[in-house]
């Protein structure tokens, strides 16, 4: 059996698709290639999800900067760098994007780009320490975060243009549970050989390791066949952003689906307050790192299947759900001090947050998928771009509402969180099915 043939089958069968396959919204030349394309961008994907575990701003990075003595200003900066580099500027590179009629290069670039500000990383953990370090990480965090953001336009296009509606949730969701496997695997390495120790060797091949799986994840990205798309309407950046408003102004779904996603960032922003909350009500038990990974994995491996084919059947129907959950869940870790005592330990944290991780891939799959699926082909790129810079905007406002947190305390933060994501649940009651 040839190789073309044997991932015809393995499509066939993961997706439920027959021998007579309906393509939506790609061409007929795409269509015949769609089995290999989505294995390719699935095992690509696996490897960058897996490298995005292991130098997490969320869970390994801090553990890395608390182990050389950085201060925990440089902590708390770490998220809001990761978020706000990687959205705010793509706005500015859409356009350029546009003029090219082939894009996965705009993906394998910014990848290799972010393999080599790992390795610099990887360095600096090794031989530096203190404030120094601290400077040095952000500013490579930052390097890293910028090529994230060129290439997250870029995939949404190559997306769009290599598989069908209805079978890109199933996409995503296989990348997040194979990378969720890898991180299982990785976590309980970590579990076992991180654990009390500060070893600066091991911390270095852990942000190493990540700088390898980014290179191989681009090289299986280069593979893609993707067909040449539109180039016409090329627009500098003013003229980008004087058409982004245009479309601002004028379509009401897309103002509403911004929103809805900007208000579902309230489930990762709640994350950290767990761990905080953890802490004063646990003790040093909950600060491990093999834990929050592991968790990591398990909530990808547990969720992203059904995530994945909930989204291809309505992914305005799963940001409805996932606003749910994450309301239920946060109340629920805001009462935890006052749960019976028999009920306050480490197990039950550890589901809890891992009942928020998986949460968040529910969140990030459902907007991924309802936003190739709502953008007009043409200005996909620009819809994305538009999209990602408004959320970076959002972000830096709601990294000045955790300071709130040392005035109203974290149970406070929590509950208003919960009602964001009221406010997210009403908005994506009222988008538009795609």
């Amino acid at each position: 059996m040839s190789q073309q043939t044997l991932a015809s089958k393995a499509y066939e069968l993961i997706t439920d698709e027959g021998e007579e396959r309906a393509c939506e919204a790609i061409s007929e030349r795409a269509c015949k290639e769609t089995p290999g394309n989505f294995f390719k961008n699935v095992f690509s994907g696996a490897l960058s999800k897996f490298a995005e575990q292991l130098v997490s701003p969320g869970t390994t990075l801090p553990w890395i900067l608390s182990a050389l003595g950085v201060p925990n200003a440089f902590t708390g900066a770490l998220v809001p760098i990761k978020d706000a580099g990687s959205l705010l500027p793509q706005l500015f590179v859409s356009a350029k994007i546009r003029a090219y009629a082939i894009r996965k290069w705009f993906w394998v670039i910014p990848a290799l780009v972010q393999a080599l500000a790992l390795v610099a990383m990887a360095f600096v953990v090794l031989g530096t320490e203190g404030s120094a370090a601290g400077v040095s990480i952000l500013s490579l965090l930052l390097i890293f975060s910028l090529a994230s953001g060129v290439a997250s336009i870029s995939f949404k296009d190559v997306v769009g243009k290599t598989v069908p509606k209805g079978k890109r949730g199933q996409l995503l969701a296989m990348r997040s549970t194979i990378g969720g496997i890898l991180t299982l695997i990785g976590g309980v390495y970590i579990l076992q050989d991180l654990e009390g120790e500060q070893d600066q060797n091991l911390l270095f091949w852990l942000v190493m390791g990540g700088a390898i799986l980014w290179i191989l994840s681009a090289l299986l990205f280069s593979l893609i066949a993707e067909e040449k798309g539109a180039t016409e309407g090329g627009r500098s950046p003013v003229n980008e952003i004087k058409n982004a408003w245009k479309y601002w102004k004028e379509d009401s779904n897309l103002r509403r689906f911004i929103f809805t996603r900007g208000l579902l960032m309230a489930i990762p922003l709640a994350q950290p307050f767990f761990v905080v909350l953890g802490k004063e009500e646990l003790g040093s038990e909950v600060n491990n790192l093999g834990i929050m990974v592991i968790a990591a994995g398990i909530a990808n491996i547990v969720s992203s299947p059904f995530w994945g084919r909930f989204a291809d059947q309505s992914s305005r129907k799963l940001m409805v759900w996932v606003s749910v959950l994450g309301m239920v869940n946060i109340s629920l870790m805001a009462l935890f001090p006052f749960w019976p005592d028999s009920l306050q330990n480490i197990y039950v944290f550890a589901a809890l947050f891992l009942i928020q991780v998986m949460a968040h891939g529910g969140a990030r799959l459902s907007r991924k998928t309802y936003l190739v699926d709502f953008a007009p082909e043409k200005e996909r790129p620009l819809y994305v771009s538009l999209s990602n810079t408004m959320i970076g905007i959002f972000t830096l406002l709601a990294a000045g509402l955790g300071s709130f947190s040392s005035f109203f305390g974290v149970q406070v933060m929590l509950f208003v969180f919960v009602g964001l994501l009221g406010l997210g649940l009403f908005l994506a009651f009222k988008l538009k099915e795609v």
